[in-house]
């Protein structure tokens, strides 16, 4: 793990070193150098200060090394049973239906990767997401992606330690109009073997509850 972490380190820095310049038919110029508009002669633009080698270095391992919030997900590893309701309007009458999600970590345990398998309505369902939680920006992302479609749901949210739950916000494609739509889902750590997805979609220009699955672990 450690030598991963350095050489993803080296290779970070060598692609910061080489955009440090720019070749020109005149000569070489540094992307740092001050740039003057040409309609205000007096302003130049902002650049950032010089970062060691060092702190870069540093920087670079720690977000390459999974931690807290990456156990937190490997603690997931495993086989679920997953009991899913549907509304497909606000009010209106649940589907049920069941599938099975197989969760493991990869990339070193740096994301988390679950297949989901079952049926909705009578038809063959197949899906998969992935989880990163990224140590720069200090959030969660999620995708997910299915054979009932042909794209691909992406949130970001932060851990709320007090609930126990993250509220991923994003937005997805409406396949009757072709509009993006806000979408946002709640994840919430029930207890060590029980997981509640809630997810709530806009219609005419209101959420609503669409979607609840309670993951139990086999």
């Amino acid at each position: 793990m450690k030598k991963l972490t350095t050489t993803l380190v080296i290779i970070a820095l060598c692609f910061i070193s080489c955009k440090k310049e720019v070749k020109t038919e005149n000569g070489t110029v540094t992307v740092s150098d001050s740039i003057k508009s040409d309609s205000v002669k007096t302003e130049e633009a902002t650049t950032e200060a010089p970062v060691d080698s060092a702190a870069q270095v540093k920087a670079w391992q720690e977000y390459a090394t999974p931690g807290a919030s990456h156990k937190l997900l490997a603690d997931e590893a495993g086989t679920w049973n997953c009991e899913m309701t549907f509304w497909s309007e606000p009010d209106g009458k649940p589907e049920k239906s069941t599938s099975v999600a197989s969760i493991k970590m990869i990339l070193g345990g740096r994301y988390q990767e679950s297949n989901y398998q079952g049926k909705i309505m009578g038809a063959p369902f197949e899906g998969k997401s992935t989880v990163a939680y990224n140590n720069a920006s200090k959030e969660f992302t999620t995708t997910f992606i299915d054979n009932m479609g042909t794209g691909m749901m992406v949130g970001s949210g932060k851990y709320n330690d007090g609930t126990k739950s993250i509220e991923y916000k994003g937005e997805m494609v409406d396949p009757v109009n072709g509009k993006k739509s806000p979408y946002r889902e709640i994840y919430t750590i029930v207890d060590p073997a029980t997981r509640k997805i809630e997810m709530f979609d806009m219609k005419n220009g209101k959420e609503y509850k669409s979607m609840e699955i309670i993951m139990k672990k086999k």
